[in-house]
């Protein structure tokens, strides 16, 4: 459905995310994956879907190059707790720090989507909120020793086996969680 409607454009995704790629694969989009490197930094006085809007939108400011027929699709994501975003791990101590601050407690997960086509720029979020349980020290020495937690906002994956055990309820989209809300997604490009 999407792609006869975007039959007109060519559809960039600028991420190396396998589960973001999957998405626009199962919306039965044509899309190709361009990557550049940015460097994530953001104003320290920014909070929450402030911070991945701005990310979001340096991502697709890289892009100078894009032609009359380009839509560009670019994402971020975080985990704010505390009036604190949590990236990624950088290795397994970080990682071990993180499950402890979010087990047995709420965080929110935050992502922003910018749509950037040479005459257009439209940013939109969404925020989901996830409750953990009190995770032991066995059940996330073992998550991090068996999955890659490296490459996730808040070193988890919500679909992986920390989510089947650790989450007791959400509040909010699922697939946010992931990295996108493809809905939202859907809804902003059916505008197009």
């Amino acid at each position: 459905m999407l792609n006869e409607q975007l039959k007109n454009y060519n559809v960039i995704l600028a991420s190396g995310s396998p589960r973001r790629q999957q998405f626009l694969k199962d919306l039965e989009l044509d899309f190709t994956i361009q990557l550049k490197e940015v460097e994530e930094i953001y104003p320290e006085n920014l909070k929450g879907s402030e911070i991945t809007d701005f990310l979001a939108q340096l991502k697709s400011d890289v892009f100078q190059d894009l032609k009359e027929n380009d839509l560009l699709i670019t994402s971020d994501t975080i985990v704010w707790m505390d009036n604190k975003a949590i990236g990624k791990p950088k290795n397994k101590e970080e990682a071990i720090k993180i499950f402890h601050e979010l087990s047995g407690t709420s965080h929110e997960v935050i992502t922003s989507i910018c749509i950037k086509t040479i005459t257009k720029t439209k940013i939109i979020n969404d925020t989901t909120k996830v409750y953990f349980k009190n995770l032991t020290n066995k059940e996330i020495n073992y998550y991090i020793n068996n999955f890659n937690p490296y490459d996730k906002a808040g070193g988890y994956g919500i679909q992986d086996w920390i989510g089947f055990i650790g989450v007791e309820k959400i509040e909010g989209n699922f697939f946010n969680v992931m990295g996108l809300p493809i809905y939202k997604l859907y809804s902003e490009l059916l505008k197009f």
